[in-house]
């Protein structure tokens, strides 16, 4: 059983996000340790770039602190490999095509690999353009995870039966970002996946309270949450730890008690 596989195996997982390098690699490394402690499953590490579509404002604000602050993709690397030592719960990275691209398919999953990366979540990658990158991600044993949007109707038969690690399923049209409700039919979407898909899906975009929290994991087998997470870093500086492990710990007990 993998990483990924295991953080789904005892209930609804509950999935951080950080932008790597915000406000700081080191800082990064503790915030990561503080939602592990809380009860995280899986955490996906950001990496900064310059140009992130699909993100709002406050993930766009901490790219480009991150990036300030002299984050690169070889430091995240390096930051995975420490956090290794410490936790084996799935580390995945989100990123852009533009730096895998030019690291090289081959040579940025194989680097995942030794580091310890888990999987790899690509949002301007299109379903049918990931051959090239999702036979290297399957050579060197690192899961390319699938994302379904509100837009995917068409596809999602396609997209979730050759999906590995979890499906990444996007609560709501637009970019990341804290929302007050989620409007989205995602009982259908689901129901759509499930008969296709061998792997658990698990919603973002969007999720910020408990209540959200607790509402998704009734439909679905993980919460993702980012932006909620990024805005207390981008609140609290350097002094986060605390509050991401509080914020973090709420969220862990809402979905649990599904």
């Amino acid at each position: 059983m993998t990483r990924i596989q295991k953080a789904f195996a005892n209930g609804k997982a509950f999935i951080g996000f950080v932008t790597g390098g915000d406000p700081s690699i080191e800082k990064s490394e503790e915030f990561i340790l503080e939602l592990v402690r809380a009860g995280a499953d899986l955490v996906e590490i950001g990496i900064p770039f310059s140009d992130p579509i699909a993100e709002g404002p406050v993930i766009q604000r901490a790219n480009i602190r991150a990036l300030a602050a002299g984050a690169t993709v070889a430091k995240l690397f390096a930051l995975v490999e420490r956090l290794r030592v410490k936790t084996q719960v799935p580390l995945v990275f989100l990123t852009y095509l533009n730096p895998v691209f030019h690291y090289g398919y081959d040579a940025f999953f194989k680097r995942c690999r030794e580091a310890g990366v888990d999987g790899v979540i690509i949002p301007d990658l299109p379903f049918e353009e990931q051959g090239e990158a999702r036979s290297a991600a399957a050579a060197f044993g690192v899961d390319l995870i699938s994302l379904i949007a509100p837009t995917s109707r068409e596809r999602i038969a396609g997209i979730a039966a050759s999906a590995t690690g979890f499906i990444y399923t996007v609560s709501s049209m637009g970019v990341t970002g804290i929302r007050g409700k989620i409007e989205t039919d995602l009982a259908s979407i689901i129901q759509a996946a499930r008969p296709h898909a061998k792997v658990p899906l698990a919603v973002g975009f969007g999720i910020n309270t408990p209540a959200q929290a607790a509402e998704i994991a009734r439909l679905a087998d993980g919460v993702i949450v980012g932006s909620a997470i990024v805005k207390l870093i981008e609140e609290h500086g350097g002094n986060a730890g605390p509050s991401v492990y509080e914020y973090a710990r709420a969220m862990k007990a809402a979905i649990s008690q599904e």
